[in-house]
């Protein structure tokens, strides 16, 4: 087993294979063994993933004749797509987190609907560590583990029993959002989606696994903790709406490419139903079972 993630060598963004043992420049491993060309970058290999999976396993098999590759263990890690094409996020997709909202008929699915937002991939998109700010103007900061998906193929008004055949990885993502910035009670559509979820930095992903690794991605333990505390601890099986549905629903509305992410919904225990939101300072954990885990500290707003 392995996974992908973005590595800074010599000051440049270098996509690596991890395994228990070591990271390998993916591109620079690719030329040591003889393989087909492969990209540097994370993005190009969802490009062609078919092709590219037989070689990234060939990799992960050879690290006895690529230890001179290896990257140092302590290269930073960057966010691992540099960038996504598309940052989609489904909103309100677990039944608990609808209960803990208030929201009326919340164990009811025929009575919810499923619906989306964007982040802007460039801007939102961060790796681990000290990474996250809190929105200017914010003063109801909050977190949401989630789990998300990586586009391995064009998907087009696709069936849902299909969607496997789209998704090349996952990961751990955690969806920031600006809850007070979200709120337009004064408006007639009450809500500001682009105020409450788009802003820099809201979106940290971790490492990719490949979608091979993970027989039933609607299964797995998902914890998030605050400064240590543990505050949702879940298990995906809570989706209201599961993969395949999202996916069909979004491949009605858009095209879904390879490099797009997908962002499956949050369960229960987010900042906002007991009032309690992040600070500068406060360190966010987030592991998903098989998928590893991903931490980042909050920083102050930027003058």
């Amino acid at each position: 087993m392995f996974s992908l993630t973005t590595r800074s060598v010599h000051g440049a963004p270098t996509g690596c294979l991890q395994t228990a043992q070591g990271c390998y420049p993916i591109a620079a491993s690719a030329r040591a063994l003889g393989l087909d060309a492969m990209p540097d970058a994370l993005f190009g290999l969802f490009r062609d993933w078919a092709a590219h999976q037989p070689r990234l396993a060939r990799i992960a098999a050879a690290e006895d004749e690529l230890r001179a590759l290896a990257v140092p263990a302590d290269a930073p890690e960057l966010a691992p797509l540099q960038y996504p094409g598309k940052v989609l996020c489904a909103g309100a997709n677990y039944y608990d987190h609808l209960a803990e909202m208030k929201v009326p008929d919340a164990h009811d699915k025929s009575a919810q609907r499923l619906f989306f937002f964007f982040k802007p991939a460039r801007q939102a998109v961060v790796g681990p560590g000290a990474t996250v700010r809190i929105p200017r103007g914010c003063q109801s900061f909050d977190w949401e583990i989630e789990l998300a998906l990586v586009i391995g193929r064009e998907a087009r008004a696709i069936a849902a029993a299909d969607w496997r055949e789209h998704v090349a990885a996952y990961c751990v993502a955690i969806d920031f959002s600006a809850r007070d910035l979200n709120r337009a009670p004064e408006t007639f559509y009450k809500f500001d989606w682009v105020a409450g979820k788009a802003h820099d930095t809201s979106c940290p992903l971790g490492p990719l696994v490949p979608a091979a690794f993970i027989p039933d991605p609607h299964d797995l333990a998902m914890r998030l903790d605050v400064n240590g505390d543990v505050r949702q601890d879940a298990r995906t099986s809570g989706m209201i709406f599961d993969i395949g549905e999202q996916l069909a629903t979004l491949s009605r509305i858009m095209t879904l490419e390879p490099g797009d992410v997908v962002l499956t919904g949050t369960p229960a225990g987010v900042g906002a139903a007991r009032r309690s939101f992040l600070a500068a300072g406060d360190v966010v954990s987030a592991r998903i079972e098989s998928l590893g885990g991903l931490r980042v500290e909050i920083l102050p707003p930027l003058d």
